[in-house]
């Protein structure tokens, strides 16, 4: 008798085994440089969070999942950064891949979050939202840019003037060029071309989430020329 043979048909019902995760944390701040060169990020830090792990496989593929209660409040923006070090003027290429799969309840959105190097200036790109959670500032216009059409906002916290991009229809999976945003917020007059973008991070800004909700990065790519 074959005995392998059972265990065998079994292995393939089941399907391809999940990959272990090679990092993990529930620190508020635990934070891990990958092979890849990624840095990702637990980082919870708004007031009344609740609890919040992150596990990932790579800097490109990671989960977290977060109780955060149903209270207004920024809680947490669990994240992947990818540091770029460079003027804008000498930035001929910068690009970004994300494939996320996100929850259908809760208050959060998927934003990548560009940083200038000493962080008086954030952009954020808003690719899908859900509950009561909105944009810093007010409208301005609606700009075609990077392979989406966005209407943007502009603010600031107290600390550093916020630009945001709300994309017209959710995407949980795309390519965006940077290089033209980043173009026109100079063409603008809100940013210098000299201004030296730090680093692109990407994840989930998340107010709510109780019971425990998971959000999911298939694949994060930062592509530099």
């Amino acid at each position: 008798m074959n005995i392998l043979a059972p265990l065998l048909t079994a292995a393939l019902a089941a399907g391809p085994a999940t990959p272990t995760a090679v990092w993990e944390s529930c620190d508020q701040w635990g934070n891990w440089q990958s092979s890849d060169g990624y840095i990702v990020y637990n980082n919870i830090w708004g007031s009344g969070a609740g609890t919040q792990c992150i596990e990932a496989d790579s800097g490109s593929r990671w989960s977290v999942t977060a109780d955060h209660p149903n209270t207004g409040g920024i809680k947490s923006y669990p994240n992947a950064k990818w540091i770029v070090g460079e003027p804008i003027s000498a930035i001929d290429s910068l690009s970004a891949t994300y494939d996320v799969t996100v929850p259908s309840t809760g208050a959060y959105n998927t934003t990548f979050d560009l940083w200038d190097d000493d962080y008086d200036h954030e952009i954020m790109l808003w690719l899908n939202w859900t509950g009561p959670v909105g944009p810093l500032g007010t409208q301005v216009g609606t700009a075609t840019l990077g392979g989406h059409t966005w209407d943007v906002y502009t603010g600031s916290n107290g600390s550093n003037n916020v630009y945001s991009f709300l994309r017209h229809g959710d995407s949980s999976r795309g390519d965006i060029d940077l290089v033209p945003i980043l173009d026109w917020i100079t063409a603008q007059g809100w940013m210098s071309a000299s201004e030296v973008i730090g680093d692109v991070q990407f994840g989930y800004e998340i107010t709510s989430s109780a019971g425990g909700l998971t959000f999911t990065t298939n694949n994060f790519e930062v592509t530099e020329g």
